[in-house]
């Protein structure tokens, strides 16, 4: 089921919704790329700065914390880790909207592989891999450095805020996880972004404990993590309609 135009309300704010395309290909690819890159770096800045503070105490945004989580326990680079999560998101996004939608997978992996690369490469960065262009971010031995990661941290969470604000208004190839957020959100919660983005923390809970499990050790959770979990979803919801207003959802599809 298709959402038709409409204005769905969203406690006393409202939205619309397009039932079709109103921006060029040109500019859907624009916003897509921008908030690709805004979206990797963003969930690589909450994991580095979580493992530059000693002992750990920050964590990284919900998603990352877990992937990164079943990456250890796999033995998995974050590359692999956040591609096999991605794709099992995938399938439970087909349960929920009642059919396996061989279009919307496959948008949905074609998002996973320049996503992971990108998640790749700015671990790299960060880590000081390419020494010509960046050092890298020191291990934090003050306080100063220790206030600052958090800041950088959080700052991270609203990048990913914003940019799943911008690829979904776009909705041209999600993120599986962003995806199912979006189910949720026109589907089950009439247009809440909070109350779908805490609902679809669901599926990385369940592999954040497999992995604990598995590894024994409780890591890339903690403050920055607690801060995802309460404020990435309502972050959403501000730059829905803050960052390019004017950009409204495109081509809404929950399912029948």
């Amino acid at each position: 089921m298709k959402v038709e135009a409409a204005t769905v309300n969203e406690g006393a704010e409202s939205m619309e919704l397009e039932s079709g395309r109103t921006i060029s290909m040109s500019k859907s690819i624009a916003y897509f790329a921008l908030s690709l890159v805004i979206n990797s770096a963003g969930n690589v800045l909450t994991l580095v700065t979580s493992a530059k503070i000693h002992p750990s105490f920050l964590g990284a945004a919900y998603w990352s914390a877990a992937e990164a989580n079943l990456g250890t326990a796999f033995h998995w680079n974050l590359f692999w880790a956040f591609l096999v999560m991605g794709f099992l998101t995938a399938v439970l996004n087909a349960v929920l909207i009642h059919h396996w939608d061989w279009r919307r997978i496959a948008g949905n992996m074609i998002f996973m592989v320049p996503f992971s690369a990108l998640i790749q490469v700015f671990e790299d960065f960060f880590d000081g891999k390419y020494p010509a262009l960046f050092g890298g971010l020191p291990e934090a031995h003050s306080m100063g450095m220790i206030i600052l990661y958090i800041g950088l941290n959080f700052l991270g969470v609203a990048f990913i805020a914003t940019a799943i604000s911008i690829y979904q208004r776009v909705n041209l190839v999600l993120h599986p996880a962003d995806d199912l957020m979006q189910i949720l959100r026109f589907r089950y919660f009439k247009g809440n972004a909070a109350k779908a983005m805490w609902a679809s923390y669901i599926p990385p809970t369940i592999m954040a404990i497999i992995a604990i499990v598995i590894t024994q050790t409780f890591a890339n959770f903690g403050l920055g993590t607690i801060f995802a979990f309460l404020a990435q979803g309502g972050i959403t919801g501000i730059a829905d309609k803050t960052i390019f207003p004017k950009l409204k959802h495109q081509a809404v599809d929950v399912g029948k």
